[in-house]
């Protein structure tokens, strides 16, 4: 049975949806661009001395009337939000519904393991991660084109390798989680992607609070610290696929041998 290609026909349609709306709301903002830089003057001095809230969204280590430094802050509110509460929802709701739509007993009845129907979903799940990032891709650049800017293309790709890395940990951490759930519960993912979300903000903030870097994915895809130089660091990354695969591995070892009712 071809679980697989069902999830990717059973989701397509809302991996699109997200995919446009985080899209085309930094599309909106890069369109919006070229006129507050006319008007910013003196105003981008004055942003990157905001204290402690200019430093949770990177707004002392980029340049607000750079391309570059304001897709950064922007681009990395909004799909840093939106791209890993959508891996959360995703990955939470993979296992679960099925119990929740009473359509596992009908799955399993089919000539395949739990551990087929388990992997299949979880590589159904990276796969419509990457059909989401890839149309919020193309309208950025499509957008960033238009009105004619250069950014600093490399930076902005290791930026958005970044928030992949980051929706795929937070997504193998939810499956696994989704496995352990009875009837599924999509505000468990959204809790758990805010309370990572919020320590990476944390972390920002205070250097008393460095410590959080080793548990939040945010410390590695944070465009104030990938865009000035233009790298990723790679042992937070490691760390974090670490997090992501224990979770998937986690999952994996109950949902082989759970009750499912």
């Amino acid at each position: 049975m071809n679980i697989f290609g069902h999830e990717l026909k059973r989701s397509l349609r809302s991996t699109l949806i997200w995919g446009l709306i985080i899209g085309g709301t930094i599309m909106l903002c890069v369109f919006l661009f070229p006129e507050l830089k006319k008007e910013l003057g003196d105003m981008v001095d004055a942003m990157s001395d905001l204290g402690g809230f200019g430093a949770a969204f990177g707004m002392d280590r980029l340049n607000y009337g750079d391309i570059t430094g304001f897709y950064g802050i922007y681009a990395g509110s909004m799909l840093g939000i939106g791209g890993i509460f959508y891996a959360a929802i995703l990955g939470t709701g993979l296992l679960a519904k099925e119990e929740k739509d009473h359509t596992a007993d009908f799955l399993l009845t089919h000539p395949v393991t739990r551990t087929s129907v388990f992997w299949q979903k979880a590589a159904a799940m990276a796969v419509q991660i990457l059909l989401m990032n890839l149309a919020v891709i193309l309208l950025a650049w499509i957008s960033i084109r238009w009105i004619g800017e250069s950014p600093d293309w490399e930076g902005l790709c290791l930026f958005h390798l970044a928030q992949v890395l980051m929706q795929l940990e937070i997504g193998g951490i939810c499956l696994g989680i989704s496995a352990f759930l009875r009837r599924g519960s999509i505000s468990t993912g959204i809790g758990v992607a805010a309370f990572l979300y919020f320590l990476g903000l944390l972390g920002n903030i205070t250097e008393k609070a460095e410590a959080v870097k080793y548990i939040t994915p945010y410390a590695y895809a944070d465009a104030a610290k990938i865009l000035p130089e233009c790298a990723l660091d790679g042992t937070l990354i490691l760390l974090g696929l670490c997090y992501g695969g224990a979770g998937i591995l986690a999952g994996w070892l109950w949902y082989r041998r759970k009750d499912i009712r």
